[in-house]
């Protein structure tokens, strides 16, 4: 079992007893403590044909979960927006993404853009200080969008191929937070055609399901392409990662387990399912 969803199972466990088939009133008891959205529990033990099998529930929530087909970067830089809100592990997120990308040997540029949290700016100052890698950041209250183009500019004059940038993480319902992300994405497209290739939401994976109604409005504001959802390891809620892309219709890029620069996992529907139905049968 994967080791980020030991609290789900136990949280599963409490309330299954392990048997070969699963009752559909255990079954709805569990996800629903799992923290899946009562609508999608409701339409999946409408799907199920009894009796509830290992096979048949693997098979029922890989159906909640849309197919998307693997990225193919042919952008050279390819920039990628973070988005998110505070507290939601967006920055850690951001350096994580770094990390990975140099280790499969690319060379990074680092956007801070969160300029409302000096915070924030001097955090991933420290994360490109030990990843070894350069950044752009401006003072307190600067303007994120000059710092986007800058870094997206310093990253063609450095011949550097992978882009991070930040960005503030304000309450999402705030009309001026929605029309500076609007006014980044323009720049980020005069800096370069196209950019950003990629815009990421990172989500508080401790929120659970709760956390789609601010998916949502990121995805209104600038159209995500994809979720990151942090913090797993640490909630009990691993069931909303069917709610969300579900219901979003947009794909799990990545899981964070950790505060240290190695702990993002790729997202792999099978994987994740086969650890999540474990507790429910011998």
């Amino acid at each position: 079992m994967l080791s980020f969803l030991k609290k789900t199972a136990e949280t599963i466990r409490s309330i299954v007893p392990r048997t070969q088939y699963v009752a559909p009133e255990i079954l709805e008891e569990a996800l629903i403590g799992a923290d899946m959205d009562y609508d999608e529990v409701e339409a999946l033990l409408d799907r199920l044909v009894e009796p509830i099998t290992r096979d048949r529930l693997r098979f029922g929530l890989l159906e909640l979960l849309p197919a998307f087909e693997p990225l193919k970067i042919t952008q050279n830089p390819f920039v990628e927006l973070i988005v998110g809100v505070n507290g939601a592990g967006k920055t850690t997120t951001i350096a994580k993404l770094a990390n990975r990308y140099k280790s499969e040997g690319h060379s990074v540029m680092l956007g801070a853009g969160d300029t409302f949290r000096a915070a924030a700016v001097e955090q991933l100052k420290r994360w490109a200080a030990k990843l070894d890698t350069p950044i752009v950041a401006a003072v307190e209250g600067g303007d994120p969008s000059a710092v986007a183009f800058d870094a997206i500019a310093s990253s063609l004059a450095k011949k550097r191929d992978r882009v991070r940038i930040d960005t503030a993480g304000r309450l999402h319902t705030q009309k001026n937070l929605a029309e500076e992300l609007k006014k980044i994405v323009r720049v980020c497209g005069k800096a370069l055609e196209g950019a950003p290739h990629r815009k990421l939401l990172v989500l508080d994976g401790t929120q659970g399901r709760s956390a789609i109604n601010q998916a949502r409005e990121f995805n209104e504001i600038i159209g995500i392409d994809g979720i990151i959802v942090a913090k797993l390891d640490g909630t009990a809620k691993g069931g909303a990662i069917y709610s969300i892309s579900r219901q979003l219709q947009k794909p799990i890029i990545h899981i964070g387990v950790g505060e240290s620069a190695d702990d993002l996992i790729d997202f792999d529907a099978h994987s994740f399912t086969d650890s999540f139905i474990s507790p429910f049968f011998p």
